[in-house]
């Protein structure tokens, strides 16, 4: 189906297809995108169904997904952001590099590898994957945190070092064979290379706004996003040609127009290409495990996983000790770096090209990197689950114990903060529990004293006064341990009145059914003041915008009492127009609005406000 020559619509077919089956099904297993990529990559590639026999020709395609994923992230990085970060890319991300450099080179050596092969293979596997780390971290919303940031900065020292080690398996492959009689002196490189990132940076400061600004006027989106992908796929390719990484040069590229009046546009019109070539490099690595290569050299390709990824993950750890942070930061950062990355893929190329790697020894060291690549995700969901819970510091919270308040609060969020106000105005003794420590320490700070506990438990709610309170509050964000906190207070305190916060329209009928004496959805009377003046800005005068709002809010009482006999699906019927009753009316009378579109537009929304 596949040949070297380049890639049919059929391919394409196949890709997207195995992406889209196996995807959703990692992600689902808790396994992650990245694992579901590299899996479906082994599946239709040369060493699985063999749909495809030619993985490098649409590897080097699909390194345009790191290319922009390191442009977007540079567009989140502004240079005051990434001076601030200099110690840790130059101190931590050197000292890591360095570290774990040294040390799997001596276990390279000990495996019997001569020093030069040792070194390249060591140096390889220490610059971790890029696109793996920051599709991970992106995964667990971690890029703007402060261990998100650090890992961030270790990349970008990761992908400056790949310039000097080329520079060290070009020094070893010459003193192993003469010099080329046009090959460029060292220095000579180092000073091109100098000289395309100044140039770069002078573009970037003076001419890549005034550019924007033209095409801007021109009107026409199509041809902006052609700009974006232009200054992307430019800035890459012109670092390249000075002998520098393409992912450096978009990174740069984002980082020059972070602060640019462009920026968010720059950032959605490149997200859609970013998303779709990444998917595409996890694809190509996937197929370009050799599998023949894993079946007869298993024990060293076996061994050098193990003791490559134990070994770097014990380095990354001591640094980040020494770096002063505490075990479960450094742990966690051990294992999302343990790995190795696509850019060992080409030190590996350039040592088979010096001649300091034979095929086979190109050919283990690959596979190594491959499966540490494909094993990251599941070390890291081993990590989580064999970390403890956070040792969270109660010294300075009190637990809920004789509490004796009129009003008890349970869950003290922002929904409960506003409602607390006019309780407190009228001089109303409160009590007020909660599970967050964070919102304790935090609401503390505006005078509140809020007592730590857990409204689920009814050994909790009697020490916090349930059982006296005439009236209990139940505000917390999760709906079933509303259901619950509910069933506890009926039977246990039934003299108390209680008082709901819903999630939605579903929850308010449980909450209703349960005998709660008010509940109301948390975003419903927001909601209604919001379209009140969405109509009074639209020129209706207030009695009008007011008579509006009232019916919205008898429809949607109706709606509830329909759904509290018929379920769900009487206020369906009611929202379409067709209730068999013919009272009360349908919930719209404007002609604006068609009956068939109440299942898929708007009102379809309005169903589970």
């Amino acid at each position: 189906m596949a040949d070297a020559s380049g890639f049919s619509l059929g391919h394409v077919i196949v890709l997207l297809g195995a992406a889209t089956v196996a995807v959703p099904l990692f992600k689902r297993l808790g396994l992650g995108s990245v694992l579901g990529y590299l899996t479906a990559g082994l599946a239709v590639g040369p060493f699985g169904l063999g749909l495809f026999n030619d993985p490098e020709t649409l590897l080097h395609t699909a390194e345009l997904g790191v290319v922009m994923f390191l442009f977007i992230i540079g567009l989140e990085m502004r240079p005051s952001k990434l001076w601030k970060l200099r110690r840790q890319i130059f101190g931590l991300g050197a000292a890591q590099v360095v570290t774990c450099g040294f040390l799997l080179t001596l276990v390279g050596m000990a495996a019997g590898l001569a020093f030069p092969v040792a070194m390249i293979g060591a140096m390889g596997f220490v610059l971790s994957s890029t696109a793996v780390i920051m599709q991970l971290l992106e995964e667990q919303d971690e890029t703007s945190s402060p261990e998100g940031q650090r890992a961030i900065a270790i990349l970008l020292l990761e992908d400056l070092a790949i310039v000097p080690l080329l520079a060290l398996v070009a020094i070893w492959g010459a003193a192993e064979a003469p010099a080329a009689a046009n090959a460029k002196p060292i220095w000579q490189s180092a000073a091109i290379a100098l000289a395309g990132l100044a140039a770069l940076l002078a573009a970037g400061r003076w001419l890549l706004d005034p550019f924007f600004r033209i095409i801007a006027r021109a009107g026409a989106r199509e041809v902006l996003t052609a700009a974006a992908l232009l200054v992307v796929l430019g800035s890459a390719v012109f670092m390249q040609s000075v002998g520098l990484s393409m992912a450096m040069g978009a990174f740069l590229a984002g980082v020059l127009l972070s602060e640019s009046n462009f920026r968010h546009q720059l950032e959605a019109d490149i997200e859609p290409f970013r998303g779709i070539l990444l998917g595409l490099f996890f694809l190509s690595v996937g197929m370009s495990l050799d599998l023949s290569i894993v079946a007869s050299e298993w024990i060293m390709v076996l061994g050098g996983v193990v003791a490559f990824m134990i070994v770097k993950a014990i380095g990354i750890y001591g640094i980040a000790r020494l770096a002063k942070s505490d075990h479960a930061a450094a742990t966690h950062r051990a294992a999302l770096f343990a790995q190795g990355g696509e850019f060992a893929f080409v030190l590996y190329a350039a040592a088979l090209g010096a001649g300091i790697f034979d095929a086979r020894a190109s050919a283990v060291m690959s596979a190594i990197v491959i499966l540490s690549m494909a094993l990251t995700p599941i070390v890291l969901l081993v990590h989580a689950r064999m970390r403890p819970p956070a040792d969270v510091s109660m010294h300075d919270i009190d637990k809920a114990d004789g509490l004796r308040g009129q009003v008890l609060f349970i869950g003290f969020g922002r929904f409960a903060q506003v409602a607390s106000q006019a309780l407190l105005a009228r001089n109303i003794e409160l009590s007020l529990i909660e599970t967050d420590v964070d919102m304790i320490r935090a609401a503390g700070n505006f005078g509140f004293k809020i007592h730590y506990g857990d409204g689920t438990r009814l050994d909790v709610l009697h020490a916090s006064g349930a059982g006296t309170a005439e009236a209990i509050l139940i505000c917390v964000d999760k709906p079933e341990a509303a259901d619950h906190i509910v069933e506890l207070c009926r039977s246990e305190f039934p003299l108390a009145k209680l008082y709901a916060r819903s999630y939605d329209r579903g929850h308010s009928l449980r909450l209703i059914h349960a005998g709660v004496d008010f509940q109301i959805r948390e975003t419903f009377e927001s909601a209604l003041v919001f379209s009140e003046q969405v109509l009074k800005g639209l020129g209706l005068d207030e009695d009008e915008a007011r008579d509006s709002i009232a019916e919205v809010r008898e429809r949607d009482e109706q709606r509830v009492e329909l759904e509290l006999i018929g379920g769900l699906e009487a206020g369906r019927k009611l929202l379409r127009g067709n209730a068999e009753t013919p009272e009360p009316a349908p919930f719209f009378k404007t002609k604006a609005v068609k009956a068939e579109s109440a299942d898929t537009g708007a009102l379809g929304s309005a169903a589970k406000s």
